[in-house]
């Protein structure tokens, strides 16, 4: 009888599906010395598209982590060693049987990682022996503001959160290191701080800051760039009248089929696209660039452009197409939702044949986005507003709103394109009729 032997195993990032091959290391929840339990979570990782959970493949004790927070990580390379006692010891390297890709555990190799955010804390002493007490709750924090909180080198459990339902923000974290007078532009910057084996920003003598670029942030502006460069982009405009639109929303948030859900204007405009694209399918293709051909998608796959705490997110509503406006008002406000809470796994945030943008919510009557890398249309929407507006041959007040539709011009035609806006105003314009055909 062979006697249990110690070893020591090497866990290596793994694939986390939709052909990642990096991810920014966030936040250790274990550290050496402690006792951790099989697919307990070890920490976790931001990718271009979520932040997710890792849970480890092995039961044993940490002997040594590997990456700082902060960190970005190729998919296998290793993570942490972990001394187990579940066998003879192997010998690394030495097996003949062929190597498999290193995946999450329960996961295989491809498969995207379900974020368990919202249902499983570890706190950064779970798994260590502590005579039977339970583990105490970690710090519920955005993924912004933990890989802030590494940087600064706070412990998440003296911040106070102000967030909604009280999740530490960045801007907490902030007022805990110190920094709480740093004024902010946009989303926000990471201030100067010193940490080990992970650049930190500089601040020059002309009053300049260098902020390290990771995590989302990085993903989108090597997406945007790719799509700038590769496409040709061209836009088309249309202002409209949304008088009736608006008043159809209205009249459905009090209908019992939207219950639960917050019909807006941007559910009709919505359903308004999918109605262009079935008489303008080019519209919801790609271009292969290794075939020369016109790729045409059967189903609409459409990404909602998603301002978040980490930057710009584009979830995924599948097969939009088939779903009443009921169902595709609740789909759009739950995938929103998920995305700015970074509950989103990867998954969820790709795939998209098909995008919209509603640049309205900040005020601004409207843009030129820039398309998501693989598809051949984004539609803008702008704030809808009181102008004047002839009607009937008078002058009258009415809700007006700008749209902007950029395409892939190697695709679509400026014909197609101007007929496809001109058929959503027009379903703004009258959305009952519209919507009844597509019952």
């Amino acid at each position: 009888m062979t006697n249990p032997t110690r070893a020591v195993e090497e866990f290596r990032l793994p694939d986390l599906g939709e052909g990642l091959t990096e991810a920014d290391w966030v936040h250790w929840v274990v550290a050496v010395g402690d006792r951790v339990e099989l697919n307990q979570v070890i920490g976790e990782v931001e990718t271009a598209k979520a932040t997710v959970e890792l849970p480890s493949p092995y039961g044993g004790t940490v002997e040594e982590l590997l990456v700082e927070p902060g960190q970005t990580v190729p998919v296998g390379a290793p993570l942490l060693r972990i001394a187990t006692e579940d066998g003879p010891a192997e010998p690394a390297g030495d097996s003949d049987g062929p190597s498999r890709p290193s995946v999450l555990v329960g996961y295989g190799p491809g498969d995207a990682p379900q974020s368990r955010r919202a249902t499983r804390r570890i706190s950064a002493d779970a798994g260590r022996a502590r005579d039977g007490d339970p583990p105490p709750a970690r710090p519920d924090a955005k993924p912004g503001a933990r890989k802030l909180a590494a940087l600064l080198e706070v412990d998440l459990d003296t911040v106070t959160g102000t967030g909604r339902g009280g999740v530490i923000t960045r801007d907490d974290v902030r007022r805990t290191a110190g920094h709480g007078d740093e004024p902010t532009a946009g989303h926000d910057e990471e201030p100067t701080a010193e940490r080990p084996h992970s650049p930190a920003p500089e601040a020059s003598p002309e009053r300049t800051t260098r902020i390290p670029v990771g995590g989302v942030r990085k993903r989108t502006a090597e997406a945007v760039s790719r799509s700038a460069f590769t496409a040709p982009h061209a836009s088309v405009f249309l202002t409209c009248d949304a008088t009736a639109t608006v008043d159809l929303v209205s009249t459905l948030r009090a209908s019992p089929a939207f219950e639960g859900v917050r019909p807006t204007a941007l559910s009709i405009v919505t359903r308004a696209l999918l109605h262009a694209i079935a008489d303008e399918p080019s519209l919801n293709a790609h271009w292969d660039d290794d075939t020369g051909e016109i790729v045409l998608h059967h189903d609409v796959h459409l990404g909602i452009a998603t301002a978040t705490s980490d930057g710009l997110k584009v979830p995924v509503v599948r097969e939009a197409q088939r779903l009443s406006l009921p169902r595709l008002a609740r789909s759009i406000a739950e995938v929103a939702d998920r995305a700015r809470t970074g509950r989103s796994t990867p998954s969820e945030l790709t795939g998209s044949t098909v995008s919209v943008t509603n640049v309205g919510v900040f005020g601004v009557d409207g843009g030129t986005p820039i398309l998501n890398p693989g598809e051949s249309a984004i539609l803008a929407v702008g704030a809808i507003s009181d102008r004047p507006w002839v009607v009937d041959g008078a002058l009258a007040i009415r809700k007006v709103v700008t749209l902007s539709l950029s395409f892939d011009h190697r695709l679509v035609d400026g014909e197609q394109a101007g007929r496809a806006l001109a058929t959503i105003g027009a379903f703004l314009g009258d959305p009952v009729p519209m919507l009844l055909a597509d019952t």
